[in-house]
């Protein structure tokens, strides 16, 4: 093993950068001074968020290239224009999957393994957290990472790599939240957990909420878009609950279904709405309708809420999938870094975790799932309605 580099934090943020684009966009690579400039000041999955000027990360380029970290290339077609290629994972013989780990270690600092593997997904699939785990152990092993003490507050250990102390925000961040503590005892588990909770509420569900969108005109509005778009085509809400948002997009004028994890609602669907059509299913599951070659819209209406973050990437490809050409997706999500756990809901015992999701990241999702002009929306919890989450909401499309 060599002798590890020590890198200040503005050489971490370029090797890091140019770690990620090899892997994410290698059509683009090595990247001219201003894509490497952009990468690095990027504000999605990167912390802290900087502001580098050209002037900055062209020297810090010339410093990693004396230390024989970075190379400096003339492009191979078009336009001669200087480019710029990492050598780090050369130098310290780093496997696929270190490679990912380190990269993203690089750029947004200490994380927990679940961390780690959700934000790794576009550049090594790691199977599970324990697969994480054994390749951290591995780098240890090599003295490549370590791992941190437990502060207050935290749920799961953290990791840091060891080429140069990380860089911190100007501010103290808060805790680390591992959104894949949900799956602590398996997907399998959590869904049997999900559905027995619904079931349990269904009814007294039904009864707080049918008629909630009166008091919402922004999610109204954004329902009355959808329904425009599909003009008539089938649109399908996947965790539909008790059916009043399929039921609204019904009466204005789609051709809604509504499918649901929990038979007790979909059981309370079909009472309150005898017209609609509501069956049990999974969202991870969807097919395309029987009427046409895809879905007009899908809708998944806080029905993400309970899957732990290394979840959402299939889950949303699976949404993305059966739509039609300009077909619409179209995600609820309470936004936030925190895993919220119910006892009690609707006066009945229960065994609930509500994940809050990070924006940056589900946006960052949609449009790996190759949906373009994704617009998104992010609001304060309403107050008078006894909210107490921040609300985000994600439309994308799939192209023609």
């Amino acid at each position: 093993m060599p002798d590890l580099p020590e890198l200040d934090a503005e050489e971490q943020r370029v090797l890091g950068s140019l770690l990620e684009k090899q892997r994410t966009v290698p059509d683009s690579y090595p990247l001219s001074l201003n894509a490497l400039r952009t990468a690095c000041n990027q504000s999605s999955s990167r912390d802290p968020v900087v502001d580098y000027d050209e002037q900055t990360v062209e020297q810090v380029g010339r410093r990693l290239k004396d230390r024989g970290l970075l190379r400096i290339v003339w492009s191979a077609t078009g336009r001669r224009t200087l480019r710029y290629h990492q050598t780090l994972d050369e130098v310290l013989g780093l496997a696929d999957d270190e490679r990912a780990l380190l990269t993203v270690l690089l750029l947004r600092g200490p994380q927990a393994p679940g961390e780690l593997r959700t934000r790794t997904e576009r550049l090594h699939h790691f199977a599970d957290r324990s697969d994480v785990e054994q390749v951290l152990a591995r780098m240890a092993e090599r003295g490549l990472v370590r791992e941190l003490p437990r502060q207050p507050g935290q749920h799961d250990l953290r990791w840091v790599h060891l080429l140069g102390e990380p860089a911190v925000a100007p501010v103290v961040a808060a805790p680390a939240v591992d959104r894949d503590a949900v799956l602590a005892d398996g997907p399998e588990a959590r869904d049997q957990r999900v559905r027995a909770s619904y079931d349990a509420v269904a009814s007294s569900y039904s009864e707080h909420l049918f008629n909630e969108l009166t008091g919402l005109p922004f999610e109204s509005w954004l329902l009355d878009r959808v329904a425009a778009h599909a003009d008539g085509g089938a649109v399908v809400e996947v965790g539909c609950g008790p059916g009043h948002v399929t039921a609204y997009l019904a009466d204005a004028g789609a051709g809604a279904t509504g499918i649901d994890l929990s038979p007790g609602m979909v059981a309370e669907a079909r009472r309150r709405y005898p017209d609609g059509t509501y069956e049990v299913g999974d969202l991870r599951r969807l097919i395309r309708p029987a009427t046409g070659p895809g879905w007009q819209a899908v809708l998944a209406w806080y029905s993400l809420i309970h899957l732990g973050a290394s979840e959402l990437p299939g889950a949303i490809a699976a949404l993305a999938r059966p739509l039609d050409a300009g077909g619409w997706l179209v995600l609820a999500l309470h936004a936030g870094a925190e895993v919220r756990h119910v006892d009690e809901w609707f006066d009945a015992p229960v065994d609930l975790d509500f994940v809050l999701q990070d924006r940056a990241f589900v946006v960052g999702l949609v449009e790996q799932a190759g949906l373009v002009d994704v617009e998104w929306y992010h609001r304060g919890p309403l107050a008078d309605r006894g909210e107490t989450t921040e609300r985000l909401y994600v439309v994308g499309r799939k192209p023609a």
